[in-house]
C-alpha cells in the first residue's frame, strides 16, 4: 500500500461492537469507510490504557520498553506519590518525530502524551494532560492563539470532570468540546501543510464512563426509557456525521484510519485491593481511617507490610522487599514465592457471594520484552476487566458498586477498533491486528523504513 498522505482520526475508547455491529447502519460514514477498506479488533496494550496506549501505538513499543505502565508510576523503590507519565518521559521515537527526520509535514491534535509539545516538522497541539492553558501546550507557541478564534473563542481540551452526578451539564460540555475540535481539524485539513494529520477525540472515552449505565441493558444499574438511554448512540451518530465533514476535505490520495486505543465493557463493580491486603494480613496501617479515604503511604506500617495497591482500571500491586523498598521486609529469596502467593490470591477472590470472576494477575516480565524503569511487580484485571480497582481504605467492604473516585460505569476493553482505507487497501475484516501494527503501516504507506526495532507489522 502507497499513498501520499495519511489521515487518522483517533476516538479514545470507541468500542467494535457498537461501530460494526449493534450501529453500525446508524454510522453511515465509518460503515462507507469499513466497507470499502479493512476493519477490525485492534488488541490494545497491557493494560489496556489511554496513557501509555496511545503511546505504544505511536511509537510501535510496549509499555516495558517505553518504562511506564499507566498513567501513574513510580520513580523509585522510595514510598512517594506516583508521578503522571507526561510527554517528558517518552524516550522512543513517536510517527511524526520520524516523518519529521524524512522531510515530512505532521499536524498532531490532541493526542494523549504529547504534552509538555516537542518539535517537529509540522504543527502540535497537547493533550488532555495539560494543567491548563495558561501553559504552553502547543508547537508553535503561538498556534494556542489560533486554536481559540477557530474554535468559537475557546478551545476545550477536555472536560473538567466527567464523574460527576451533573449528567445534563455534562452531555453539554462533552458536545462543545467535540463540536469544536472539528472545527479546527476542518480549517487545518485546508489551509495546513500536512502529509500526517492525526487528532484524537476524547469525547468517545468520556461519554462511556458517564452515561455507560444508561446505554447498557445488562448494566446493574440500568433503566429502560430513562432519558439519558441513547445518549452514547445519539452522540456515536454525532462524531460519525462530523468525521463526514472532514472526510468531505481529506484529499483523495490519502489514507484514511479510524482508530481507537481500547474498548468498552460495563464494570460490575470495584474490588477494594487494600482492603483486601489488610484483611490477608499483607498490608497493616498505622491509624485505620474511620470513612473511606485515599490510601497514603505516610500512614503504612512498613515493618508489618509485604504489599500494597493501587485503584484504577486495573491495579498495580507493590511488594515490599528488603533491601529494594526503604523498609523492606520480604527477602530476596523469597521474592518470586511471596509473589506467587499474592497472584494466587488476587485471582481466587470471587465476587461479594464468593463465585468465581476469572481475575488474571500479570507479571510485567511474561508481557513485555524489556521491562524498564520501575513496574509494578504485578498488573491486575479484576474479573479480566469486568470489575476496576478501588485503592481506598477505609471501605469496610472487599466489594462496592460506587467507583471510589466518582460516578463511573464501564471499564476498559481489551479491544479497541480500527478501520483503514485508500489506496491499495483490499476490503475485509482483518484478524489479529495489533495496536502497534499501526506505525509501521504508516511508515510503509509513506514510503519510510520501518525501524527493526518496532514490534508491530505492516498491515498487508
Amino acid at each position: 500500500m502507497r499513498a501520499d498522505r495519511v489521515f487518522i482520526f483517533g476516538m479514545d475508547c470507541m468500542a467494535p461492537q457498537l461501530v460494526f455491529e449493534q450501529w453500525r447502519h446508524e454510522l453511515p460514514n465509518l460503515a462507507r469507510l469499513a466497507d470499502g477498506g479493512a476493519w477490525g479488533e485492534l488488541r490494545s496494550t497491557d493494560p489496556p490504557i489511554t496513557v501509555p496506549a496511545w503511546t505504544a501505538m505511536m511509537t510501535s513499543k510496549d509499555p516495558g520498553t517505553l518504562g511506564f505502565y499507566g498513567f501513574r508510576n513510580r520513580k523509585s523503590y522510595d514510598y512517594d506519590e506516583l508521578y503522571f507519565a507526561n510527554a517528558s518521559y517518552v524516550k522512543e521515537k513517536t510517527l511524526w518525530q520520524l516523518l519529521s527526520r524524512n522531510r515530512k509535514t505532521s499536524v498532531v491534535l490532541g493526542v494523549p502524551q504529547t504534552y509538555p509539545p516537542k518539535p517537529l516538522n509540522g504543527t502540535l497541539v497537547g493533550c488532555f494532560l495539560t494543567p491548563d492553558k495558561g501553559t504552553s501546550y502547543t508547537y508553535p507557541d503561538e498556534v494556542k492563539y489560533e486554536l481559540d478564534r477557530l474554535a468559537e473563542g475557546d478551545y476545550i481540551i477536555d472536560v473538567k470532570d466527567f464523574r460527576t452526578e451533573d449528567k445534563d451539564a455534562l452531555l453539554e460540555h462533552i458536545y462543545t468540546m467535540t463540536r469544536r475540535r472539528f472545527m479546527v481539524v476542518r480549517d487545518w485539513v485546508k489551509t495546513k501543510d500536512w502529509d500526517f494529520f492525526m487528532f484524537v477525540e476524547m469525547g468517545v472515552d468520556r461519554i462511556h464512563h458517564a452515561f455507560w449505565r444508561y446505554h447498557d441493558v445488562n448494566h446493574r444499574l440500568y433503566e429502560k426509557g430513562h432519558k439519558l438511554e441513547f445518549a452514547i448512540r445519539d452522540y456515536y451518530k454525532y462524531v460519525d456525521e462530523q468525521i463526514g465533514t472532514v472526510l468531505a476535505l481529506i484529499p483523495k490520495d490519502t489514507q484514511i484510519w479510524v482508530v481507537s486505543d481500547h474498548g468498552a465493557r460495563t464494570m460490575a463493580g470495584a474490588v477494594c485491593v487494600n482492603e483486601f491486603f489488610m484483611r490477608e494480613g499483607l498490608l497493616t496501617l498505622k491509624d485505620k481511617p474511620a470513612k473511606p479515604t485515599k490510601l497514603k503511604t505516610s500512614n503504612i506500617d512498613w515493618s508489618k507490610t509485604a504489599c500494597w495497591g493501587e485503584g484504577g482500571y486495573y491495579s498495580r500491586i507493590f511488594m515490599n522487599v528488603k533491601g529494594r523498598e526503604p523498609q523492606g521486609i520480604i527477602e530476596p529469596s523469597d521474592y518470586e514465592r511471596t509473589r506467587d502467593m499474592i497472584k494466587a490470591k488476587l485471582e481466587a477472590l470471587g465476587d461479594e457471594k464468593g463465585n468465581p470472576i476469572g481475575t488474571v494477575a500479570h507479571k510485567p516480565e511474561d508481557l513485555y520484552r524489556t521491562v524498564n524503569n520501575v513496574a509494578p511487580d504485578l498488573i491486575v484485571y479484576f474479573g479480566d476487566l469486568a470489575w476496576r480497582s478501588a485503592g481506598s481504605v477505609g471501605m469496610d467492604a472487599l466489594h462496592v458498586f460506587e467507583n471510589d473516585t466518582g460516578p463511573d460505569d464501564a471499564n476498559h476493553a481489551k479491544e479497541g477498533m480500527f478501520i483503514l482505507s485508500g489506496p491499495g487497501v483490499v476490503p475485509g475484516k482483518r484478524e489479529g491486528t495489533r495496536i502497534y501494527d499501526v506505525a509501521p503501516t504508516v511508515l510503509s504507506t509513506l514510503g519510510i523504513p520501518v525501524p527493526e526495532d518496532m514490534i508491530g507489522k505492516v498491515i498487508k
